[in-house]
């Protein structure tokens, strides 16, 4: 039985569909040590693990004028030798031939006509290493269900058809991603949402007003993005991508969050403040208290909070990010008007506002941050360890820039994907992170042994 994608996954085909420089796929780059496995035993490895998913075997067909959701549907023509490739880094193999690699296959779209996956083996690489690149649409699954996708092709007890279903279990169309439902239950059928309107009047009539409330707020704001000085963080992207990442402890973020109160994300909100900070001085723009208005994904909402770059200081930066990713999530209005027009309206009419809204130019949204949980227990494939999980975040939508941040083991990794051409310091954003994340520390440090000597002189009195 075909299922449909929901209003919000159509709305990603639509912002491509608006820019022919856009391509929102999203990723996860896994390092691994060893040799490389033989290209048959590996194809036959992929093949026995990716099957676990009947979704990986699917693609999407769109329906005339819109008049309803694309659907899933079986490829007839699927051919794993299509979506799996083989290529080897040029140069020397470092790190940042293995990123320009990455934002090469990052740059083009995925295939409409066939299923919207591809995994890239990467060999060539230093030290005696390999890398597998999964790229996935977003449509398909979400930056969490896309580090699930290269657990479930690791070795161990989450591979399998557990590990994919876990996968796309966490995409936000929810289990509705499992293409086949259990034998002994009968397919949900769809409702109809003119026949939802007539059953729940009350719902339709909240969500109207929600929905009023929305575009009042969003027009306000529309208005006042344009009178704002444009940012060089905004604007049309090329067709090219820059890829860049940096890394740190957890040991080390995890006293942090202890000296100061705070917790993981909200550290790494910080650390991506003060590097975007010091881009925007670095290129003669004074970074105000509406500079940095950030798109954050969550499983709640999508939520849009202001970071501080404006402030100065380290801690009270830090201070700053964690109320307001409080705020933020206690209001969670972000994504109101376009669940409440999803749920309020018949799908043509909701297709054509999302590809109207689209089209609109905006101010608003500086860049994007997604915190992703990586896997806590180090991954093997076919024997091999896998010593780092980077995350590869999309842009688009006049946005230059995009940060996603993973945990995996004892790490913290931050992957960054930017504009080529708009973008030239990519590498100075993972950098500064770095360097963010080290100033905080320091302060931690400092703060704890004033601690502790002001508990001494209490004892000593």
């Amino acid at each position: 039985m075909s299922q449909r994608l929901s209003t919000l996954d159509t709305a990603f085909l639509h912002a491509e569909d608006t820019d022919p420089h856009t391509q929102l796929g999203i990723g996860g780059l896994a390092i691994l040590d060893g040799p490389m496995p033989d290209h048959a035993s590996l194809m036959a490895t992929l093949a026995e693990r990716i099957a676990a998913c009947p979704r990986f075997s699917q693609r999407l067909r769109r329906q005339i004028f819109d008049l309803s959701a694309p659907e899933w549907i079986d490829d007839d023509k699927f051919d794993l030798t299509y979506h799996v490739r083989r290529v080897a880094v040029p140069g020397s193999g470092s790190d940042d031939d293995l990123f320009r690699v990455v934002a090469d296959v990052m740059s083009w779209r995925l295939d409409r006509d066939r299923p919207l996956w591809e995994i890239w083996v990467i060999g060539g690489l230093a030290d005696n290493r390999w890398a597998m690149l999964v790229k996935v649409h977003p449509c398909l699954a979400d930056a969490v269900a896309t580090v699930h996708i290269l657990t479930g092709l690791s070795d161990g007890g989450l591979a399998g058809s557990a590990a994919f279903e876990r996968c796309v279990s966490n995409h936000p169309a929810g289990s509705a991603l499992i293409a086949s439902p259990p034998q002994n239950l009968p397919p949900a059928p769809r409702p109809s949402p003119w026949l939802a309107a007539l059953r729940a009047p009350a719902q339709i009539a909240g969500d109207a007003l929600a929905a009023a409330r929305g575009v009042l707020r969003s027009s306000n704001e529309f208005a006042a993005g344009l009178q704002r000085p444009p940012s060089s963080l905004n604007g049309p992207v090329t067709s090219r991508r820059r890829y860049t990442a940096a890394r740190v402890t957890l040991e080390d973020v995890h006293q942090i969050c202890r000296t100061f109160n705070v917790t993981v994300d909200d550290v790494a909100l910080a650390a991506l403040t003060e590097s975007y900070r010091n881009m925007l001085l670095r290129r003669g723009e004074q970074p105000g208290a509406e500079s940095l208005r950030t798109l954050v994904p969550s499983r709640e909402a999508m939520l849009l909070p202001y970071l501080p770059v404006h402030e100065d200081n380290p801690v009270l930066r830090l201070r700053l990010v964690h109320a307001r990713m409080a705020k933020a999530e206690a209001t969670g209005e972000a994504d109101g008007l376009i669940a409440a027009a999803a749920r309020m309206l018949p799908f043509p009419v909701a297709a054509w506002a999302m590809d109207l809204m689209s089209r609109l130019p905006q101010r608003n949204v500086a860049t994007m941050a997604v915190n992703v949980p990586g896997p806590r227990q180090p991954l093997q494939v076919m024997g091999r360890n896998v010593i780092a999980v980077l995350p590869i975040p999309p842009i688009g939508i006049q946005l230059r820039t995009a940060a996603a941040v993973l945990s995996y083991a004892d790490q913290l990794f931050f992957g960054i994907l930017a504009d080529f051409e708009a973008v030239p310091d990519a590498d100075e954003l993972a950098r500064g992170a770095e360097a963010a994340v080290a100033r905080l520390l320091e302060r931690s440090r400092r703060r704890r042994g004033r601690d502790r000597h002001g508990m001494a002189l209490v004892v000593n009195v």
